[in-house]
């Protein structure tokens, strides 16, 4: 079983910043594939970016690439979302997740979520 709370979002201006964090606790010591989605109201859930367990490798939705960077520290078990450049269109609950596979982009390929937190951005 996987657990993951999520924390850092709060409310910015157009512009700013945020650090989005995702501690993870897990029974063994398996590795994870771990993804940052988001939802914005009457949208479905899409990701945003994903890191691979495999290779470390790593995927970022379009309308986030040069903005937005992920990251974890294994030592600590905690997946970060750097956000920069925010854009109101960037206004969403994010959610973190965890697959034990090198799951795709599709949110029905991840077992595990946290509960989100939400993000939003003023123009």
């Amino acid at each position: 079983q996987v657990q993951l709370v999520e924390s850092g979002g709060g409310s910015v201006q157009a512009g700013g910043s945020l650090r989005l964090s995702c501690a993870r606790s897990t029974r063994t010591t398996s590795t994870y594939s771990m993804a940052w989605f988001r939802q914005a109201p009457g949208k479905e859930r899409a990701a945003v970016a994903i890191i691979y367990r495999y290779n470390g490798g790593t995927y970022y939705a379009d309308s986030v690439k040069g903005r937005f960077t992920i990251s974890q520290d294994n030592a600590k078990k905690t997946l970060y979302l750097q956000m920069d450049s925010l854009k109101p269109e960037d206004t969403a609950v994010y959610y973190c997740a965890a697959s034990p596979a090198s799951a795709n982009t599709s949110p029905a390929n991840w077992p595990y979520w946290g509960q989100g937190t939400q993000v939003t951005v003023s123009s």
